[in-house]
């Protein structure tokens, strides 16, 4: 599936030639993308600090892979993530997408030519959901100004999003599940149960991952 070609309203290099008016139809679709409102992002310092002691870095575990791949399954979506938030980025430590071109397209390429899995904190709808701690279900990005104007809409062609945050034992927000396409759909309640349901087994995995972790230290 191709991705659509970005549409950035570049301003112009010759101002002059150009009519005020012909240039407000740019300033607002400037202003449009820059309504992506986040809010700021209290808990980053004890977030990362509770990734560390979980002993999740940036690096990809087949668990969160296998993960991933399930959850697109069961939505029947192209691309699925467990993404993890730090105070400069996300991580897709989980990453489900069709095939390694397309999940190319989520990032640039390394020279490895596997897929890059991060992302920019300005990227995507996740780090709105770690911040406000709830789900967030958005059939179609488009009908909302404050998300429609994400990179993401122009640079990869997302027009829909259904995550879930991951909030674990200690009441910390660690990151999110998601699942996105390029084609509007229809969520409604069972799309919300459901991954309000993922993200409750997935943190449930991560305690798991941290009682083992805890036998072995005292072993």
């Amino acid at each position: 599936m191709n991705v659509p070609s970005a549409r950035f309203p570049f301003p112009s290099r010759h101002p002059s030639r150009r009519s005020p008016h012909s240039e407000l139809p740019h300033l607002l679709a400037d202003l449009t993308r820059r309504l992506v409102i986040t809010p700021e992002d209290h808990e980053a310092p004890a977030r990362v600090a509770r990734l560390r002691a979980l002993g999740i870095g940036k690096n990809p575990l087949p668990a969160f892979d296998a993960f991933a791949r399930r959850l697109a399954r069961t939505t029947n979506t192209p691309f699925a993530m467990v993404n993890f938030i730090d105070e400069h980025e996300q991580y897709f430590a989980g990453l489900y997408a069709p095939d390694l071109d397309t999940a190319v397209e989520l990032g640039p390429a390394p020279p490895s030519g596997r897929p890059e899995r991060l992302m920019a904190r300005d990227h995507g709808y996740c780090p709105y959901v770690v911040v406000r701690r709830k789900a967030l279900v958005l059939e179609d990005v488009c009908d909302y100004p404050r998300f429609a104007g994400n990179p993401v809409v122009d640079e990869l062609g997302i027009r829909t999003y259904l995550g879930a945050p991951l909030i674990d034992r200690t009441g910390t927000t660690l990151g999110t599940v998601c699942v996105v396409d390029r084609e509007p759909r229809p969520w409604g309640r069972e799309g919300l149960h459901t991954i309000k349901a993922f993200a409750a087994e997935l943190v449930e995995q991560v305690h798991e991952m941290e009682r083992r972790q805890q036998e072995a230290d005292a072993s």
